[in-house]
């Protein structure tokens, strides 16, 4: 199969980036991503699916924050035009930001009615296709240098011709934060999965006796990247949470029903997610933006020069 079409959730109002995001979207927190360019969030993460094979992009948004991003992103490459006409970068930004533009739409939930209503407001963009998931208010870094995080799911996906969830091994004091599943190893492929049971942010002690996965370390346990490739049929299987009046309509048994029904894959990617909703999840995933990219050297001294000036205050308070 062939995966065109990518949808960005983004229609939670942010809570936990208070104040910033009583003032701006938060998908328009400005970073510094791997090639060295300002851009917001929801830029970078568009990026993402580009460079992985994506063609078009559908964002479900909060209502009336379609009509804002867009006059966010024209303004923002006007700005670029004018103000640093000739400049180099202020050029290459302001052409990311004419094809972000031209390969982007909007579509706007109506009523927060959960994550995997989020999802189903996409159906008739995704148009029977199959399509990557992403998330918001994640960013991605690969570990790969010459393949995407995105790019990793996406191969699998159509090699196998089946749907794809990303996860990563997580420590088990951290599990609660994330979709967790679990499922056999298949014969002669590295870090995928066949899944057969996923569980929305487990407790420790429901994981333990559910969710282990035979050859991760003790400790460990297989959760959700925040990245996926599903097949339509997931919009039939929220479909029916929708009908029977659900106001909390989740993406995670609708992912488990996909799971009985047809082939669902996971896949360790080999690469890293940062929540930016989450404590210093901005500052975190800046620096692990600048370590994975041009500006490597010059946010690697940075970091350095920072713990060496927080040593020292420490050092002087002691004293």
């Amino acid at each position: 199969m062939k995966i065109r079409k990518a949808v960005i959730t983004a229609a939670a109002r942010g809570e936990r980036l208070y104040p910033v995001a009583d003032t701006i979207q938060k998908a328009m927190l400005p970073v510094i991503d791997t090639d060295g360019l300002h851009k917001p969030v929801i830029q970078a993460i568009a990026e993402e699916a580009f460079l992985s094979g994506i063609e078009e992009i559908c964002v479900v948004c909060a209502p009336g924050d379609g009509e804002r991003y867009i006059n966010a992103f024209t303004s923002l490459r006007d700005n670029l035009v004018k103000s640093y006409k000739g400049v180099d970068w202020a050029r290459e930004e302001a052409e990311k930001i004419d094809n972000l533009i031209s390969r982007i739409q909007f579509t706007e939930q109506q009523e927060p009615l959960g994550y995997g209503h989020a999802v189903y407001c996409a159906r008739e963009f995704v148009n029977e296709e199959p399509f990557l998931l992403l998330l918001g208010d994640y960013l991605y870094v690969s570990n790969l240098t010459s393949k995407r995080c995105a790019a990793q799911l996406i191969e699998l996906a159509m090699q196998e011709d089946c749907s794809v969830s990303a996860v990563n091994p997580t420590i088990e004091h951290q599990i609660g934060r994330y979709g967790t599943l679990t499922g056999k190893h298949v014969a002669n492929m590295s870090g995928v999965y066949q899944i057969e049971k996923l569980i929305e942010k487990p407790s420790l002690s429901v994981a333990e006796l559910e969710l282990q996965t035979p050859g991760l370390r003790v400790g460990y346990y297989l959760c959700f990247f925040g990245m996926h490739v599903l097949t339509p049929t997931v919009f039939s299987l929220l479909e029916k949470q929708i009908e029977e009046g659900s106001k909390n309509v989740l993406l995670t048994p609708a992912l488990q029903a996909l799971a009985d029904t047809e082939k669902y894959l996971a896949l360790e990617v080999k690469g890293n997610r940062y929540d930016l909703s989450g404590r210093q999840g901005l500052l975190r995933a800046q620096m692990a933006l600048g370590l994975a990219g041009v500006a490597h050297d010059e946010t690697l001294t940075s970091m350095v020069e920072l713990l060496a000036e927080a040593n020292t205050r420490k050092a002087q308070l002691a004293q």
